[in-house]
């Protein structure tokens, strides 16, 4: 039995020139010969398809799926003059090899849209691996704390504090939530490189009790309209150390004894280099193997 798959709107006529391509294989696998898709998505040289095709194989692979259940290599008969038949290399070709075709050609060519939107596929889910999420998460926390650091520069400034004064304004709020622990003094006990930003080396606990009590300290300053340097710098001891309670009351690692993660550019450059998965629902996964029979 082929697939039943919901299928987003698609131009009537393109909807229907792909249906009437579509083939179905001894297994009951529903497939499409390449050669009768390369006019359909507009292509008009074989060389040039192929290319698109060799991407597509690609993909599949990076996306964690087997291309041998999905890109099969055939030969197909056409008419020559004269009567003549010849054979020529072909693939037969899954909905989701159609798919990632699709999404690999030429964007600029129309039929390539509306092909993206015929093939799209039903898939479980975007299959992230845990160590991908965890990067991803880290990544966006420590961009936010960038921003959380500038906001707060802002607000001290507002209240007061010199520009000179700023290193040791922010050191404040790590002696309250370190238990009086400045940044070189944290750097020292976690064994991190003078050198280093100390929140490039901190994991997403870390990160996300130090965006709180900045968060905070940003607010206080405004809310209790803090005006003189000496205030300013001690509200911000304050909160940290009230942060520094709250995780103590909740039962949590005190910061300074949580260990320091790898630098975030390694971490941003392995999400660049990394792939994330697509798991394929069901059917879909075998692609032209079959369904064994089962209906979608």
């Amino acid at each position: 039995m082929t697939e039943n798959l919901p299928t987003p709107a698609c131009s009537p006529s393109a909807a229907k020139g792909f249906e009437e391509l579509r083939l179905a294989n001894p297994h009951g696998a529903e497939y499409w010969s390449a050669r009768d898709l390369q006019p359909m998505l507009g292509y008009n040289h074989w060389r040039n398809f192929e290319k698109a095709i060799a991407k597509a194989v690609t993909s599949c692979q990076k996306s964690g799926n087997d291309p041998e259940h999905h890109f099969a290599r055939a030969r197909k008969a056409i008419a020559g003059g004269k009567g003549a038949v010849q054979e020529v290399p072909d693939f037969h070709l899954s909905r989701f090899a159609c798919y990632l075709i699709a999404q690999n050609g030429d964007p600029r060519k129309p039929e390539i849209a509306l092909a993206q939107k015929y093939f799209a596929i039903q898939t479980r889910r975007q299959e992230l691996t845990d160590a991908f999420r965890r990067d991803q998460e880290r990544l966006e926390l420590r961009q936010q704390t960038k921003a959380e650091f500038k906001a707060l520069s802002g607000a001290a400034q507002d209240a007061g504090v010199q520009s000179r004064m700023f290193g040791v304004f922010h050191d404040a709020g790590y002696k309250g939530l370190y238990g009086g622990l400045g940044s070189e003094q944290i750097k020292t006990r976690k064994r991190i490189p003078g050198g280093e930003n100390l929140m490039d080396r901190m994991d997403t606990t870390e990160l996300a009790a130090n965006q709180f009590r900045m968060t905070q300290a940003r607010e206080k300053l405004k809310s209790h309209g803090v005006n003189g340097q000496r205030q300013a710098i001690d509200t911000h001891t304050q909160v940290g150390k009230e942060v520094r309670e709250a995780i103590k009351r909740i039962g949590g690692t005190m910061p300074e004894n949580l260990p320091p993660a790898e630098h975030i550019k390694q971490v941003e450059k392995r999400l660049k280099e990394s792939t994330p998965k697509l798991e394929l629902d069901g059917p879909a996964a075998k692609g032209l193997d079959g369904d064994g029979g089962a209906d979608a």
